[in-house]
C-alpha cells in the first residue's frame, strides 16, 4: 500500500507525463507506437513519469499503479508499466505475469541501463523514453535478441524488473590515473617510513601489505 494521502495518478493515456519531461511530439510518437502494438497483439504498455514517490519505494509505487490501472487484457495479464521519477533518479519496468515469457527478466533489466539511462544522464528524456519503449515493443515482437547487450542485475519481485538510480559516478581516464597515483603515493610513503623507522617499522610494513595487494 502507498503511504497515507498518496494517490495513484489518473490513467489519461498510454503516456502520462506528470513530471513534464517529454515534448508533445515525443508523447504522440510513443503513444502511436504503443497503440499500434496493442492493436496487433493486445499487449498494453504504458509510460508514467512523476516528480516524486512521496516516500514510497519504486517497487511499491509501480505495483500500486499497475494494479490500479489494470494494464493488460483480462485473463492474459499482458501489461507493461514503465515508471520514471526524474528528480529521484529512479526507474522501474513492471511486467505482467502473462508477458514474462515474452519480455524476460534478463532483457527487461537491460533496457534501463543500456537504452534509457544513458539518454537520461545526458538530459534527453524524449529520446530515452522513446528508445526504451521501442526496445520493449521490439522484444515483445520477437525482433530483439536476448544477448544483444551486457547483462545487468535484476530484481524479480512478482513479475517486475527494476533499476533504481540512473545517475552513476563516472571518472575519466585522466582522473582515474591521478586518483590511482595519489593512492599509490600515500601507500608508498608510509611503506618507506615503515621500512626506515626502527622498532615499529615492521608493524607498518606488515599493515600495508593488504593495501599493496589491492
Amino acid at each position: 500500500a502507498l503511504s497515507a494521502g498518496r494517490d495513484v495518478p489518473y490513467l489519461t493515456g498510454r503516456v502520462v507525463d506528470n513530471a513534464e519531461v517529454l515534448s508533445a511530439d515525443t508523447a504522440a510518437r510513443v503513444t502511436a507506437i504503443l497503440k499500434a502494438h496493442e492493436d496487433r497483439t493486445t499487449d498494453q504498455v504504458a509510460v508514467l513519469t512523476v516528480r516524486s514517490l512521496g516516500g514510497d519505494s519504486i517497487e511499491e509505487y509501480a505495483v500500486a499503479v499497475f494494479e490500479s490501472w489494470k494494464l493488460g487484457q483480462k485473463g492474459k495479464d499482458n501489461g507493461v508499466l514503465v515508471v520514471i521519477v526524474p528528480p529521484e533518479r529512479k526507474m522501474r519496468i513492471e511486467v505482467g505475469y502473462g508477458l514474462e515469457g515474452g519480455l524476460t527478466d534478463v532483457y527487461a533489466c537491460r533496457i534501463i541501463p543500456n537504452v534509457m539511462a544513458p539518454q537520461f544522464k545526458a538530459g534527453d528524456f524524449d529520446r530515452g523514453v522513446e528508445e526504451g519503449v521501442k526496445a520493449i515493443v521490439a522484444y515483445l515482437k520477437g525482433e530483439a535478441a536476448a544477448d544483444d547487450a551486457p547483462a545487468a542485475e535484476s530484481d524479480d519481485q512478482g513479475g517486475s524488473m527494476r533499476l533504481s538510480g540512473f545517475q552513476e559516478p563516472d571518472l575519466s581516464i585522466p582522473e582515474r590515473i591521478l586518483f590511482g597515483a595519489f593512492i599509490f603515493g600515500i601507500i608508498g610513503l608510509f611503506t618507506v617510513i615503515g621500512v626506515l623507522t626502527p622498532g615499529v617499522g615492521w608493524f607498518l610494513y606488515v599493515f600495508l601489505i593488504p593495501f599493496w595487494a589491492m
